[in-house]
């Protein structure tokens, strides 16, 4: 018993290993719609291993291990890989340059940057009530929403069509991946209201994004979340 409840939350991560390498497997074939469906997974596996592990009592240090591994995989490869899919129909032309190289190889930076900044979480013990930078699943919403929306309703076209933008928003998701700008985290470190404004701000300009925009609003409420976050930065430790 007592080896099933050490373990669960572990379970939990490799699912979400499981279904982010899935999720790669079909957005290197074509598939993004299945992708989805595996980052939505791998999101919720996320979710529930740091909610078992802290129900059950059963954080570890190969659990915090585990959950760096199959984050890498599930947002870090994996949006690495989309940007790298956004970038493939442009051979290695860049504005009026001829590169030495494929252009779409610049879309793996954004998984190299991912990994660094989940070694850089790893090794920080100030990021309990916040995050430093945009935490890679934030990221990978960010990256695969304007990808998903642009596939499906042409959305973010103006992105997706000029190499020069692309290479300009992987530039962007990296730096904030390491950055020093506070996010806000999840996790409540109080019950005040006066505490959880920016959560509560979060939440109603998420579900009010979404409602209005569809599918364009996953990602803007990402960007959403990052101009909230530098709003309350002083509210944020």
């Amino acid at each position: 018993m007592n080896f099933i409840k050490n373990n669960l939350a572990n379970a939990f991560t490799l699912g979400n290993l499981f279904s982010g390498s899935i999720g790669v497997i079909n957005l290197v074939d074509g598939n993004y719609k299945v992708a989805a469906l595996c980052i939505i997974i791998s999101l919720v596996l996320d979710f529930l291993d740091g909610f078992v592990a802290r129900a059950l009592k059963a954080n570890s240090n190969l659990g915090a291990q585990l959950d760096s591994l199959a984050d890498m995989v599930s947002f870090g490869l994996l949006p690495g890989v989309t940007m790298f899919k956004a970038l493939e129909g442009f051979g290695n032309q860049f504005m009026d340059f001829e590169l030495p190289f494929q252009l779409k190889y610049l879309g793996l930076f954004v998984a190299l940057f991912s990994c660094l900044r989940l070694a850089i979480f790893n090794l920080d013990e100030e990021q309990s009530y916040y995050f430093k930078g945009l935490n890679t699943p934030s990221n990978t919403v960010l990256l695969f929403g304007m990808y998903y929306a642009f596939q499906e309703t042409g959305m973010f076209w103006r992105t997706f069509e000029n190499p020069m933008f692309l290479v300009g928003l992987i530039a962007a998701s990296c730096w904030l991946l390491i950055s020093p700008i506070k996010m806000i985290a999840l996790k409540f470190k109080s019950m005040k209201l006066k505490d959880n404004y920016p959560k509560l701000i979060l939440l109603l300009g998420g579900i009010l994004l979404i409602s209005i925009l569809g599918l364009a609003g996953i990602p803007m409420v990402i960007v959403f979340y990052i101009i909230v976050s530098l709003i309350f930065q002083k509210q944020l430790k």
